[in-house]
């Protein structure tokens, strides 16, 4: 009787785990693992993602053959011996959440590489040989962020007694990273550093990798929900509404949505539609708020058609200041009588086979170029924060840092053209039309105390 008991018992434990791997039923999953074999997995070692292509067949036959060595499945989980190659997603992912569970032995160490960079840390904290390291705060952290970097450590220990299963659950949208660990929050939105490329974004898409790393490690409950543009920019504005909320700020809405009231310039060129504010197809001019601004975080949805131009103007000068200039410097162009404008623009486009670094999508014009391959396919939603401070000017672009400035170190100008207004210390901010029918919603403001 016991032995059938048992037998029935291993039967429910397996129809549970095949259960897992059913066909999802969560909007934007992906099956990864279907439970059987490595069909959707390669093998592959740290490599900076960018240059994993040039690796040659035969190192790659290699990392392949030792996930044959090395990894297995037993009922639905995957088991690695310690050794090899890390198994590797052939496809790659931008926004997700990922979750899994994970079962160590005494003295493991391991990890999660998203984007095909390192690294969620997993281990052993109770380990005498990783108490260097600083394993005593538990798993969860990102461990190659620098000294200093948020998320390096994690925020509690949470890891459970060796020999039991864990519960992971990691979200990355942007740069932005946040890790669950048994249902508590190790790690709460804090940027992935890009270990291959100091300084750099983190990329904007990459590869899932299990690490191993001299000890035997079990996955199970492989699951990842891939996040569309609009999920992500929901996100995005909710996780900004969250941080704000902790601090007791909140943004203040500078569109209602419906027509241009609070909006003052180039009126007779824009136009309100669908909840959006439009600039109208051959023409332009800028638009800007009524309300002027010194120090501030402004955040904005923004929507580019092909080859689409445009920009956020930042501090502009009031009417009092520009009927105040001397006649021959009284340039319309925001971008040199402002402070700057911010491009926004499909710089992906063939029509800009030639663009100079700095009249890329982000870039202040013509002054400090923004790093580039973030935007969204053309006729999506993009979502940007920007924060003026000063002199120094930041922009998020989806998520991710595509410029960090400070204008008062510029002496180079694109086409030896001074911008006069780089200096300014207020003024209103806006949207600098070129013809095109770029759109903008969700355009939201929070001043900064000096």
């Amino acid at each position: 009787m016991k032995s059938l008991f048992r037998f029935c018992a291993r039967i429910s434990a397996i129809m549970a785990i095949a259960a897992s791997f059913a066909v999802p039923t969560q909007a934007g999953e992906v099956p990864i693992f279907n439970g059987k074999d490595f069909s959707n997995w390669h093998g592959r070692s740290t490599t900076d993602p960018a240059k994993y292509p040039t690796i040659d067949a035969a190192q790659k036959a290699k990392w392949d053959q030792e996930i044959k060595d090395h990894w297995s499945i037993v009922d639905g989980v995957i088991v690695n011996d310690g050794k090899g190659a890390y198994l590797t997603t052939n496809q790659e992912f931008g926004d997700f959440e990922f979750s899994f569970d994970y079962w160590i032995v005494a003295g493991s160490d391991s990890g999660v590489y998203l984007r095909g960079v390192p690294q969620v840390q997993i281990w052993d904290p109770d380990a005498a040989n990783n108490k260097p390291n600083g394993n005593e705060k538990g798993s969860g952290g990102l461990w190659n962020n620098p000294a200093g970097w948020a998320g390096k450590d994690p925020l509690v220990r949470a890891d459970k007694p060796i020999g039991e299963w864990n519960a992971m659950r990691i979200r990355l949208i942007g740069e932005l990273c946040t890790v669950w660990l048994n249902d508590k929050c190790v790690v709460k939105n804090a940027r992935l550093h890009n270990y291959f490329a100091k300084g750099e974004p983190l990329n904007a898409k990459g590869p899932i990798q299990l690490q191993t790393h001299g000890a035997e490690i079990r996955w199970r409950n492989l699951k990842l929900v891939e996040f569309s543009g609009d999920e992500a920019n929901a996100l995005l504005r909710k996780i900004e509404e969250e941080t704000l909320a902790e601090a007791g700020q909140k943004f203040e809405s500078l569109f209602n949505g419906k027509d241009l009231a609070g909006w003052a310039g180039s009126t007779d060129n824009y136009t309100v539609e669908d909840g959006t504010i439009q600039c109208q197809k051959g023409k332009g001019g800028v638009l800007h708020s009524e309300k002027t601004f010194g120090d501030y975080v402004m955040r904005v949805d923004f929507q580019l058609p092909p080859a689409g131009n445009n920009g956020l103007v930042v501090r502009y000068p009031t009417k009092a200041e520009f009927e105040a200039m001397p006649k021959d410097k009284r340039s319309a162009d925001g971008a040199y009588v402002g402070m700057t404008e911010l491009q926004v623009l499909d710089d992906g486009h063939a029509n800009y086979k030639s663009l100079d670094p700095r009249q890329a999508h982000g870039s202040a014009y013509g002054m400090a170029a923004a790093k580039r391959g973030f935007l969204r396919p053309t006729g999506q939603w993009n979502h940007e924060v920007v924060t003026v401070q000063g002199s120094t000017i930041k922009v998020e672009l989806n998520g991710t840092q595509i410029l960090d400035t400070d204008l008062s170190k510029v002496t180079e100008y694109m086409a030896n053209s001074p911008h006069p207004g780089k200096d300014r210390t207020s003024g209103h901010v806006g949207f600098a039309g070129h013809s095109d029918p770029v759109r903008f919603k969700n355009i939201e403001i929070r001043s900064i105390a000096k």
